[in-house]
């Protein structure tokens, strides 16, 4: 049977062969053109049943190929047996089987089918006559779910008959798609159909009907077969079809070796193309079969981009275009793969803000903490999402505007200003200008954004993300100290007591409060009171004395171990997609929830284990961290009257950090690999991080724009692809699942995170670290950039057959790769130096 590729009935009878690239004998497609030149041609036929068709095909002969009388009967009464199927069999199917009846030796029949040899009609068991309606077998055959929506049957009956004498050939084309009741192995309708019978003559008919079959699932061919109005049409078909033969030396290669199915398909379109000998690519591939990464990033000259000439005129463009789809981004979101992003998403977004507003607490002296993150975090995300033009985008705090936020400190206390009210007339500024920007359509610079500036902000972030979480599981070291020098063979000779002594001293002050340590304690000057823990023996006011009073357990150990087998079980259940266990349906499941199965396994292997892993802490009050602020900033009061001014300086540099920063991800988003089908909004994402920068300015939250990695991780975990493949067939990528349901549910979680606590708690940190890893590990493998600079370490003869390969020098690419990396060293040490305010002036 095919489909797309080959699958034969391995021997026994009972089992499938794994789909391949049909190899034909060239011989064969000689002997199929002889057989359409001389035989039966029945185009356009109208007819309802298996039957008419044979009696048709048969009283259609020519005069020197007509048959007897008695040979079409007998003939006809061959063809109208029922054919018997191989069913593709449930694993409890098969186990139910086992120990009844051995197996028969039944050779099968499918939509392309074989029919068994009929030599002698005694040596097989009695077979009945072909239905008119299909069986309950065909109805319930599971293997119609890898049929595509609207396929039709074609027919290729071939064999070997004694008591023929001479071939019969026949092939008939159905005006319409009909029923042909329980011919083929799955109810669909037929229009195809090529019968081949004739005296003994070893495996010659067996290889034309496979080369039948082989024409009539290639796309050209089939174009060719329902156009063709006269027998001339199909030969000249099978000899377009000669014409892209490639042929394979016999001596090269092991003819009984099935060819595996390729990852990518050339299009139909591009084979039609015609292209002169010497510029014809050589190899097995096609610049469009290279993967998505050989496309450009983005439509750079689309109508999104374009300049319209009157103010904010292009952000009613944007207005324009996002409004029709505003209802189905909401009806698109029913989908169990959209709460598997929003967990996913939501575990990362809260250890972003965690990670963030710790670092802000420290750089600004607590002025924004934790809590302002986590409020920020969910009012700027929520109404991103409802108004923005690209909802898949999620926001968070950037490394560039931490930095920003710890010089604008710096400056403020060294020059005895009030931080929050500078750091207001500065984030209004920046709104000013972000509208100004918004109004004369600035966004169109992005068109000049190439591959080289997307993919070295791009790996920057990410690697940003990967040293960070690195950093991080490195000062748990610091918190939970290894012990180095513990010695098993020294066991006994370690020991910690708790001294209670000085407490006979104040025995005074004990008479006056009241307040007397338990009787046996006093009883005994050098107390060591059995069943005392460190925390009461330090609360009685005793000190520990021994060797082994410093020893803990080795919690950095087991974090390290959570960290890295979270990443791994990340990685490798997201893999699971594309591994060969278990239905298509159950690996789907898998893979869309893989960071929730990880972050369960982890956290239940930590519940197990009860060591004290650093756990989440999550705020459960709604105060300031810094009770000395409040909710509202004053603009007037703290500063000199001219701060507000020449906070406008500061201003432009934060605008375009918050340009760059908010852009490059927007480009990167809205790849043209990514198949977004209701389009960008430049302009009107830009108005929303502008106005945001009012509110969180006002009430001294963080600021923010889009998170590059998480965003990406968003887009991967929305992918949408076909739900039927052919054998053999790579499920196709459909795009992304455009919606805004998940952002919005992410920052509606976050937003009551505060009231969450009990339930957050177990979560150790270094689970959430390893989620982190994976995201930055990710997002780098998304970019071509990684590809280049694994092509540096490999020689020429096992680079793979990339695309850019074929026509651009290698010495070139390896040019731009170095200049790229060595770019992408000097951005790192300058976001590492006091210098890093004028970074994305840089970018």
């Amino acid at each position: 049977r095919w489909i797309k590729f080959e699958e034969k009935v391995e021997d026994g009878g009972e089992r499938w062969s794994t789909p391949h690239v049909p190899a034909l004998h060239l011989h064969s497609l000689f002997q199929l053109r002889t057989c359409l030149q001389k035989g039966t041609m029945l185009l356009d036929l109208d007819a309802t049943s298996f039957k008419e068709i044979i009696d048709k095909a048969l009283s259609e002969q020519s005069e020197e190929a007509e048959l007897q009388p008695a040979l079409r009967e007998r003939l006809a009464a061959l063809l109208l047996l029922q054919p018997q199927h191989q069913p593709t069999k449930s694993l409890l199917q098969l186990l139910a089987e086992l120990g009844l009846s051995p197996c028969r030796g039944r050779k099968p029949s499918c939509p392309t089918r074989h029919p068994p040899t009929a030599s002698s009609p005694g040596q097989s068991e009695p077979r009945t006559q072909l239905s008119k309606t299909p069986l309950k077998e065909q109805l319930r055959n599971r293997f119609k779910k890898k049929v595509p929506p609207g396929a039709e049957a074609a027919h290729v009956a071939v064999g070997e008959v004694e008591f023929l004498e001479k071939p019969f050939a026949a092939f008939i084309r159905l005006r319409r798609g009909v029923s042909l009741g329980s011919l083929a192995e799955v109810s669909l309708p037929s229009r195809f159909l090529f019968i081949l019978l004739g005296p003994p003559k070893v495996k010659a008919y067996h290889e034309v009907g496979r080369a039948m079959a082989t024409l009539l699932t290639d796309e050209l061919f089939q174009r060719v077969a329902r156009q063709a109005e006269h027998r001339e049409d199909l030969i000249a078909g099978i000899e377009a079809f000669l014409d892209e033969l490639i042929v394979l030396p016999p001596g090269k290669w092991d003819p009984s070796a099935r060819i595996p199915p390729p990852s990518h398909l050339p299009s139909p379109r591009r084979r039609t193309a015609v292209e002169p000998l010497d510029q014809q690519p050589h190899g097995n591939g096609d610049m469009t079969g290279a993967g998505d990464r050989a496309s450009p990033g983005h439509p750079r000259s689309g109508e999104e981009l374009e300049r319209t000439g009157r103010l904010f005129g292009g952000l009613l463009r944007d207005i324009r275009r996002k409004a029709p789809w505003y209802g189905s981004d909401f009806s698109d979101a029913l989908h169990p793969q959209c709460l598997s992003a929003v967990l996913y998403i939501y575990l990362a977004t809260v250890t972003n803000a965690i990670t963030f507003g710790g670092m802000l607490g420290d750089a600004t002296a607590n002025m924004q903490g934790v809590l302002e993150s986590f409020l920020g975090t969910a009012f700027a995300g929520f109404i991103f999402c409802l108004f923005s033009g690209q909802p898949l985008t999620i926001l968070s705090s950037t490394g560039p505007v931490l930095v920003f936020e710890r010089l604008l400190f710096s400056f403020s206390q060294d020059h005895s200003l009030d931080y929050l009210e500078f750091r207001l007339w500065i984030g209004l500024w920046v709104a000013f200008f972000g509208v100004v920007l918004v109004a004369t359509e600035a966004s169109h610079l992005v068109r000049y954004f190439t591959r080289f500036t997307e993919e070295g902000f791009c790996a920057l972030i990410s690697l940003i993300f990967i040293y960070d979480s690195l950093k991080k599981m490195l000062s748990l070291a610091d918190a939970f100290p290894i012990n180095w020098q513990y010695r098993l063979d020294n066991v006994t000779s370690y020991s910690c007591t708790c001294n209670l002594r000085r407490l006979f001293n104040p025995i005074l002050t004990c008479l006056t409060t009241l307040q007397c340590p338990p009787l046996p304690s006093i009883q005994s000057p050098p107390a060591t009171p059995a069943g005392l823990s460190r925390t009461q023996c330090l609360d009685r006011g005793g000190h520990l004395l021994g060797t082994s009073c410093q020893y803990v357990p080795d919690v950095t150990l087991i974090s390290f171990l959570l960290f890295g087998g979270t990443f791994l079980f990340c990685t490798a259940l997201k893999r699971f997609r594309s591994s060969r266990y278990f239905p298509v349906g159950v690996r789907k499941l898998v893979s869309d929830f893989a960071v929730i199965l990880a972050i369960l396994a982890s956290c239940a292997l930590d519940a197990v284990l009860g060591l004290e892993t650093p756990k989440l802490l999550v705020p459960s009050e709604l105060k300031p961290t810094n009770p000395a602020r409040g909710w509202i900033v004053l603009p007037f009061g703290a500063n000199p009257w001219w701060v507000c001014l020449v906070s406008a300086v500061p201003a432009v540099l934060v605008t375009i950090l918050i340009f760059m920063d908010q852009q490059i991800t927007a480009v990167i988003l809205n790849r043209r690999e990514y198949k977004l089908q209701k389009g960008a909004g430049f302009h009107l994402d830009l108005l929303c991080v502008s106005l945001l920068m009012v509110v969180t300015s006002v009430t001294g939250l963080p600021w923010y724009v889009s998170a590059t990695v998480i965003s990406l991780a968003h887009m991967e975990s929305l992918r949408k692809e076909s739900a039927t493949s052919a054998p053999g067939e790579h499920p196709e990528f459909l795009g992304i699942r455009e919606q805004r349901l998940t952002g919005l549910a992410v920052f509606i979680l976050m937003g009551v995170s505060v009231f969450m606590a009990p339930v957050l708690k177990p979560i150790p940190m270094p689970v959430l670290y390893g989620v982190f890893l994976h995201m930055g590990v990710t997002a780098l493998n998304s970019i071509q950039l990684t590809d280049r600079v694994r092509l540096l370490l490999m020689p020429a003869k096992h680079q793979p057959d990339l695309a850019y390969l074929r026509h651009v020098p290698l010495r070139r690419v390896h040019l731009f790769t170095a200049i790229q990396l060595l770019c992408l060293a000097l951005l790192w040490v300058l976001k590492s130096t006091v210098a890093a305010i004028i970074f994305p002036v840089m970018v």
